[in-house]
Order: structure tokens, then C-alpha cells, then sequence
């Protein structure tokens, strides 16, 4: 009987907090940009996955992305406007299944407060276009001790 109860408890307040938003963030699709596309231009651009990522703040699955393992001098820049965003200079590999780096270029990447699964993280974005890049931890490697862990369909690269 207590597991029952425990069951349908559970099963309310996640049917409540997906009725009134707990934990959901504004998609990236909302808000002034210097790069601003309808929502058929996005989808337009982008590959079904490419969208769920980057303009509805989705994950791409654990060692999916080629640039995971990206290991030459060059430079990442955000998909949906081509901002350089990060340099393989800060690029390491942090055993996550993700492009992880330890800073960003400066003043390309915006964050805001991601509320989602009952937790608080880092979100990153592009400033520019709003695109969703990832997370940024707290656990990282110096000289910042951050980890910028990076969806790679948010990303294209252009060697050095």
C-alpha cells in the first residue's frame, strides 16, 4: 500500500509541475537577438536534432557528436549565427561525451539560470543568436575551474 501511495504521489507532482512550468526556462527562441529568425527560418536551417538542441534548450545524447573527439588547432562557432564561440586552445577532454572547454572566447557566450529537473544549473547561450549551447559546471580544469560541457550539434568547427 505505501508503495502505491508513493506512485501516484510522484505521478501528481510531476503532472503538476509540467501544468504550471516548474523548472522550465523561456526557450531560446524567445527574446531580442542580434541574429532574430522566425521559427520556420530555424527550422528551415537546422536538422530536426539541431532544433530541439538549440532553439528548445534539448541535449544531444552522450558521444554522439564528432567533436567530441575534435583534436585540431581551430576554432568552434555557434551553428545558428557562426560566432566564433570557443577555441580549441581551451578545449579538454573531460571524459563526459561532450566538447568541454575551460573558457569560452570572450563575450560570446551568454548564461542564465536553468531550472529544470528539480535542480539549479548554468545554462549557456550565443549571444548573439540565443542558440543553446550547454552547461557550464563548477568543475572544471585550471586556470578557470569551469567546464563549458557543450552539445557538438550546436557547434560547426573550421580549422586553423
Amino acid at each position: 500500500m505505501l508503495r502505491r501511495s508513493f506512485l501516484q504521489g510522484t505521478a501528481m507532482l510531476a503532472g503538476a509541475a509540467a501544468t504550471v512550468g516548474l523548472g522550465r526556462n523561456a526557450s531560446a527562441s524567445e527574446g531580442e537577438f542580434e541574429v532574430m529568425r522566425s521559427e520556420a527560418e530555424w527550422k528551415d536551417m537546422l536538422s530536426p536534432l539541431e532544433y530541439k538542441v538549440m532553439r528548445e534548450e534539448g541535449t544531444e545524447r552522450a558521444f554522439s557528436s564528432p567533436l567530441n573527439d575534435e583534436k585540431r588547432a581551430g576554432m568552434f562557432h555557434c551553428k545558428g549565427c557562426d560566432l566564433p564561440l570557443y577555441s580549441s586552445e581551451h578545449k579538454y577532454d573531460s571524459g563526459t561525451g561532450w566538447p568541454s572547454f575551460w573558457q569560452a572566447q570572450e563575450g560570446n557566450i551568454d548564461t542564465k539560470p536553468d531550472r529544470s529537473f528539480f535542480m539549479t544549473r548554468t545554462e549557456c547561450h550565443c549571444r548573439r543568436c540565443g542558440s543553446h549551447m550547454g552547461h557550464i559546471f563548477d568543475d572544471g580544469p585550471e586556470p578557470t575551474g569551469k567546464r563549458h560541457c557543450i552539445n557538438g550539434v550546436s557547434l560547426t568547427f573550421r580549422a586553423a
